[in-house]
């Protein structure tokens, strides 16, 4: 009969010790893959929500006037119609090493004009970019702008000049399409005339001229800091800001929640541990009798060893499997608790550190208990017969 038999029986027989031993694994490991895993899906989600934000760094002319504020975060200095930038920082910004990390770069002219008896906001931008740009921004009911001199109009300043879709208005001489009405965003937007750049620039006289730019990298794994190093070295007429409180705030919140995380874990590794050594340890007190009759028939102490490491070892391998299952349906459950909408990770790799994580602990922890048992004297052995 093989050793793997022998201990697969043994563990048979002592159902309610293996089950005790299986139990302190599972829940050590279902500990750790549940923590793991909240971190990762709400890393995931920080990834995804950030993109929400809109600009991870805004370029803009230097000033020593009036700090803009945009969306409660600061921008840099700018004094508007007083500074502009060259649309030439176009082709510098695409220029950089780091443009492949970059998901948007939209240029935009903010300027008043008259409309009527009332003087508004007209911005003008590159449409495809500044939607892509701004998630939330949704047109409804009409479309974005895709011809020059077509353009939508902010909830706010549509409700105020009387626009709906299909209306035309005049502004600076040129006749402009209203091809739509952006539906309330709760911020400056909803004030706004927005059209394409050429458009703009031509009725606010500023030809090839920018206010500002704003630029999103790809994700939260993207080197944000790096960009703007390069950006700013590429651009020295140009104020370069990253939006810190965007950018850095989640992503330390995260990185607390992780380092928490991991210290959970170390404290259930070693109580994880204790308990498989004081269960072996028992079950080898226990066993004195059978340990000396396997001696008695021919085993060696290494057979011995062996046989209590392959109980470790089953123990583990069930345990693992069991924990990683029982880890992750924790999850689904805690989760929307911790992180709202964010979506569970499932990450065949931790499965395997999961099962390799129980393996582990067992083999260590019962290690000693077996060259113990390994170790008795088959002669008093017998004698506990």
């Amino acid at each position: 009969m093989r050793l793997r038999t022998i201990a697969i029986h043994n563990l048979l027989r002592r159902k309610a010790r293996a089950a005790f031993l299986v139990a302190g694994l599972l829940i050590g490991v279902g500990t750790v893959v549940t923590l793991i895993s909240l971190t990762q899906s709400m890393t995931g989600q920080t990834k995804a929500s950030l993109q929400t934000y809109g600009a991870n760094i805004v370029v803009s002319p230097k000033s020593k006037d009036v700090t803009l504020s945009y969306g409660g975060i600061s921008a840099g200095d700018l004094s508007l119609g007083s500074q502009t930038l060259d649309q030439s920082v176009l082709k510098s910004i695409d220029g950089i090493p780091a443009r492949s990390s970059i998901s948007a770069v939209a240029p935009e002219l903010v300027g008043a004009v008259k409309l009527g008896v009332r003087r508004v906001l007209l911005m003008g931008v590159r449409p495809a970019d500044q939607f892509k740009l701004k998630h939330w921004w949704s047109v409804a009911p009409g479309r974005a702008p895709q011809k020059p001199r077509e353009m939508v109009a902010g909830s706010a300043a549509a409700k105020v000049l009387g626009l709906t879709m299909g209306d035309y208005v005049s502004l600076g001489g040129k006749r402009f399409t209203v091809t739509g009405i952006l539906e309330p965003t709760g911020s400056q937007d909803d004030q706004l005339l927005v059209t394409d750049l050429a458009s703009a620039q031509q009725v606010l006289k500023m030809p090839g001229k920018l206010t500002l730019v704003e630029v999103s990298a790809q994700d939260a794994g993207a080197p944000v800091q790096t960009i703007s190093e390069q950006l700013s070295a590429a651009l020295p007429q140009a104020k370069v800001a990253t939006m810190q409180e965007a950018v850095k705030s989640r992503e330390q919140a995260v990185s607390q929640y992780r380092a928490f995380s991991y210290a959970i874990v170390a404290v259930v590794v070693a109580i994880q541990a204790l308990v498989v050594f004081v269960t072996m340890m028992s079950s080898v007190s226990q066993r004195t009798h059978e340990i000396g009759v396997f001696r008695a028939l021919g085993f060696r102490r290494a057979h011995i060893t062996r046989l209590i490491l392959l109980e470790a070892v089953i123990a583990g391998l069930v345990a693992g499997v069991l924990g990683y299952l029982a880890g992750m349906g924790v999850t689904y459950v805690v989760l929307p608790f911790v992180a709202g909408s964010a979506q569970v990770a499932w990450a065949p790799l931790l499965g395997i550190i999961a099962v390799g994580l129980a393996l582990l602990i067992g083999v260590l922890a019962a290690l000693y208990p077996a060259l113990r048992a390994g170790s008795m004297d088959p002669t008093d052995a017998l004698r506990a017969l």
